[in-house]
């Protein structure tokens, strides 16, 4: 019997049997528990800013070489009796900083710079236990995305180098007649913790939209001002490693003064090296050229950052426009800072501040170049735009 002739707009219904195709799975496969993993990093990132914010503490309190024994493990336990805190102080009698500055010193102020290094140490063992029972929980679970194991491995390891590279520096100061810890080592694990700083910012910032939304946003992304937000994040990252160099041979006290550097514009003795050596170690060890060099990034950096600014004025995006407006704002506000730290001689509570200063343009920073290559797209009815 010949089969009837169907219309031209007829529905053809399949009898194979077979489910009909649904869409959206790529956007579901692999996802794994991305808001649950996006707290846990915004958990470990605000840990690591507190770590930077007490290990400048006890940089600017004399602290950091208190303890001169690395125990990562059994170290978390402070000295619970008075003959433990006698052994600990005798240790800290052998160093060049109690020889030198603090001969006669009672155990009790032996015991406040004591708890100001141990609570730095102890901090990053909790920043480690947090990103292991994270991590192998997470993973145990089947829960992390794919793609995001070796990235959020990568984090963990990290920080197990920063932890060695923290008592590399600190062995610098337990050593002939040093009173400090070196200034380079000192730029290294400062520079580190930024770079894990940013890498878990990023992290973040990608979790906190599916790898679809991520793929479409990126084909509205803006390379020109992602190049110029990757120019201020490199510009900002020598700033970081520059200011450690001030902070290390406390380059912020010898020059109380702005615009002028003690009323000249360029230290008179700004290639004289302390203790002698090579001239080009004047440009890290000198305190004139030291600060000098990093008040000059400085103009650098916030030039060319509310240049990003205001080039960003330009984009289609609402929120990269915000991004990059908060960026330039906070980039007046840390270079305002970084003058009242000069002026006042580094008193510890605006040191502290313009540290914790530089933390915020940091994470800001990141965000806006997340935002030039990721942007989220507004809507003229939402008024988002």
């Amino acid at each position: 019997m010949a089969e009837a002739k169907r219309k031209l707009f007829e529905e053809v219904a399949d009898k194979s049997g077979r489910p009909a195709p649904q869409g959206g799975l790529i956007a579901r496969q692999g996802q794994g528990a991305r808001r649950a993993i996006r707290l846990w990093l915004m958990l470990i990132f605000a840990m690591i800013a507190a770590m930077v914010l007490v290990g400048g503490l006890t940089r600017l309190t004399g602290s950091g070489l208190s303890i001169t024994q690395w125990k990562p493990i059994s170290g978390a336990l402070p000295p619970l009796s008075l003959s433990a805190w006698q052994q600990a102080f005798d240790l800290y009698k052998h160093s060049p900083q109690y020889r030198i500055e603090n001969e006669g010193m009672t155990l009790a102020q032996f015991k406040f710079i004591y708890w100001w290094e141990w609570s730095h140490r102890q901090l990053g063992r909790s920043i480690g236990f947090v990103w292991a029972i994270g991590f192998f929980g997470f993973w145990a679970a089947g829960k992390i995305p794919q793609g995001w194991k070796r990235r959020l491995f990568l984090l963990g390891a990290l920080g197990g180098l920063q932890g060695a590279i923290g008592w590399w520096m600190v062995s610098s100061g337990l050593q002939g007649d040093m009173t400090a810890v070196a200034s380079y080592r000192l730029a290294t694990h400062l520079g580190l913790a930024f770079f894990i700083l940013g890498l878990t910012a990023w992290f973040i910032l990608q979790m906190s939209r599916p790898e679809a939304q991520l793929l479409q946003a990126r084909r509205q992304g803006e390379p020109k001002l992602f190049g110029l937000a990757t120019g201020v994040m490199h510009l900002l990252f020598l700033q970081v490693l520059l200011g450690a160099l001030v902070a290390g041979i406390d380059a912020g006290r010898n020059y109380p003064t702005w615009p002028l550097m003690n009323g000249s514009f360029f230290p008179a003795d700004a290639f004289l090296v302390p203790g002698g050596g090579a001239t080009w170690r004047a440009f890290f060890e000198n305190p004139g050229l030291v600060q000098f060099i990093h008040r000059c990034t400085a103009y650098l950096l916030v030039a060319f950052g509310l240049f990003a600014t205001l080039r960003a004025r330009r984009s289609a995006h609402g929120s990269t426009r915000a991004a990059f407006l908060a960026m330039g704002a906070m980039l007046l506000i840390q270079m305002t800072l970084g003058i009242l730290t000069a002026v006042n001689a580094a008193p510890l509570d605006i040191a502290i501040t313009h540290q914790a200063g530089a933390i915020l343009l940091w994470a800001l920073v990141i965000r806006a170049r997340h935002m030039a290559r990721y942007p989220i797209v507004g809507s003229i009815r939402k008024g988002t735009v």
